[in-house]
């Protein structure tokens, strides 16, 4: 029975536009264009995981939005492209919902349970750096100058009271591969941040916790992992990157 992982990142947020650290307060939610682009992933999911009733989630499918801009295309993931077969490769006879607890995800979450027809769970495990309380919403830039600290790296901080890289990667692939676990067989959708997708690649992929290349992960992007063997056996499944980064059309 096929598992199946959709990591989809947060749409368009008050926090980017800012440029300001957003944690718990900082993060004001979605902008108007990003709460469209959820809206449009809730239906590019509904239709991905399957119709009402043939795998589970409750959800409907529907046909793919119309086409946006003239460079839609170009914004697309190298993984993107139109799989007719996906609501027959749905995976398993559930799917469940999980959103790092910050307003940007729990928002684009809403919309997508709201089209899928499940309820959404917050898991902290799927959340961006944690940064120090007392850097919540301040500017980048002054983020940056009142607590950057000098040899920054893997298993060092590159800022006093964050995280590392090392920890978060360890954090988020962890809570990764116990949802996978929990639902072996079926469709699961994981409502996050660019770091939580780049961490499915260590998580999933089995990358070193330094990675020799860089990944764009696009805001109100799809990106999704499967395997038809158990998520939790030893040695580690062998998973597939179906696609990456595809932003559905007219987001």
């Amino acid at each position: 029975m096929e598992t199946r992982m959709f990591f989809v990142r947060h749409g368009d947020s008050h926090h980017k536009r800012d440029g300001v650290v957003g944690g718990p307060e900082g993060c004001r939610g979605l902008t108007d264009e990003g709460r469209g682009q959820a809206a449009l992933l809730g239906r590019r999911l509904a239709a991905d995981i399957g119709p009402r009733g043939t795998a589970g989630t409750g959800g409907t499918a529907g046909a793919e939005p119309a086409a946006g801009s003239a460079d839609a295309g170009d914004r697309r993931g190298a993984g993107d492209r139109e799989d007719k077969g996906d609501a027959e490769r749905a995976g398993g006879v559930g799917a469940a919902i999980y959103t790092s607890p910050l307003p940007r995800a729990v928002e684009t979450a809403a919309a997508i349970s709201a089209a899928v027809g499940r309820p959404a769970v917050p898991d902290c495990g799927l959340c961006t750096w944690h940064t120090p309380p007392e850097a919540d919403g301040l500017k980048r830039e002054e983020f940056l100058e009142r607590f950057g600290i000098e040899g920054g790296g893997l298993y060092r901080p590159f800022q006093r009271g964050n995280e590392t890289w090392a920890e978060m990667v360890t954090r988020t692939s962890r809570t990764i591969t116990e949802l996978a676990d929990r639902h072996r067989g079926e469709s699961v959708v994981l409502v996050g941040h660019a770091e939580t997708v780049e961490i499915s690649f260590n998580a999933l992929g089995l990358m070193p916790v330094y990675r020799p290349f860089d990944l764009t992960v696009s805001p109100a992007s799809i990106t999704e992992w499967s395997t038809s063997e158990d998520p939790a056996q030893w040695p580690p499944p062998r998973w597939t990157l179906r696609r990456f980064n595809v932003i559905p059309e007219g987001a």
